[in-house]
């Protein structure tokens, strides 16, 4: 009797772990969604088509510690082979603390690329899929990767409306309309799937592409909110089900993903977010071959990175 408590005590365990950090990977997701690039908004997409993301290849590194991190990704696949990565992210969790950290990746780093020459951080995903990245990532900032998750970027706004169907709330700091298909005004008002999709991507002013990542974090936030409100519990099961469609990963089922929304309910999660590079540490420089970029000191960065996520 003793042993079947304790082999139930652990199955228990097991299962709060894993769907901990599918719920975590959901709400990292929603956010990458929000990278959307204007040129690819403007195509026009069916959101209601779901064309399968590729399986992908990957390799993942050794676990030391007590520190598991977890890739994640934002793409527009278009059902095609290759695509950029107009998101890139590192979800990384410390199992003693509980601390839940998240690194943003600018796009435009000036990357040393496994295998090829550089480029741009996103084009590490083109040239060769999770794994390249990922390569690209270790090299780099000397971090360990344990887990991927990648998503489509064409089942945002769909996702969003059944998530909260009467929007949701964000303060926007300014009247926002240049490139992002939607008008928005200074003020706190309830956004749909389309128009916070706009809101995330608008980059039209002195801040640039710093700044739309600083509202991707804001959306993150809100995006938290509405998946523990009590309120919107009738909606996941259809949106978990339509989320299945999008995402690739190396741990996802749908029981899963259905015991970490219920798990997750039940109290709050507090995430830490970083964005590399770190103010002070780039310059914007350009390159025939690869167009505008960020040339960052990568010493120095990731430095920080292992302060930020505690690695010893």
């Amino acid at each position: 009797m003793e042993q079947l408590e304790r082999r139930q005590t652990r199955h228990k365990r097991k299962k709060f772990r894993t769907g901990r950090f599918i719920f975590l990977i959901i709400i990292a997701l929603l956010l990458g969604a929000v990278a959307y690039s204007v040129q690819q908004y403007r195509s026009g997409q069916n959101l209601a088509s779901e064309t399968k993301l590729p399986e992908q290849d990957f390799v993942a590194d050794a676990k030391k510690g007590e520190i598991e991190n977890f890739l994640i990704l934002g793409v527009d696949s278009r059902g095609e082979e290759k695509s950029r990565t107009d998101t890139m992210m590192l979800l990384s969790w410390n199992h003693d603390t509980n601390d839940i950290k998240l690194v943003s990746f600018m796009r435009d780093i000036y990357a040393d690329i496994p295998g090829y020459q550089s480029y741009k951080l996103n084009t590490a995903y083109y040239l060769g899929g999770v794994q390249l990245l990922k390569d690209t990532l270790n090299a780099m900032f000397e971090v360990p990767i344990h887990h991927y998750a990648v998503i489509d970027f064409k089942s945002f706004e769909a996702l969003i409306d059944i998530l909260a169907p009467n929007g949701i709330t964000m303060d926007v700091e300014k009247d926002m309309s240049a490139y992002i298909g939607v008008s928005l005004k200074q003020g706190t008002q309830q956004l749909n799937g389309k128009e916070l999709l706009g809101y995330a991507r608008f980059r039209q002013d002195a801040e640039g592409d710093f700044g739309r990542v600083a509202r991707q974090q804001k959306v993150m936030d809100a995006l938290k909110s509405e998946l523990l409100s009590p309120a919107n519990a009738k909606n996941l099961p259809k949106f978990i089900g339509a989320a299945q469609g999008y995402m690739t990963t190396d741990l996802t089922s749908a029981q899963e993903l259905k015991i970490a929304l219920s798990i997750a309910a039940g109290g709050g999660v507090e995430i830490e977010k970083m964005t590399i590079p770190v103010e002070g540490t780039y310059t914007f420089n350009s390159y025939q071959h690869a167009g505008s970029v960020l040339e960052i000191d990568q010493q120095q960065n990731q430095a920080l990175l292992h302060e930020f996520l505690q690695m010893k």
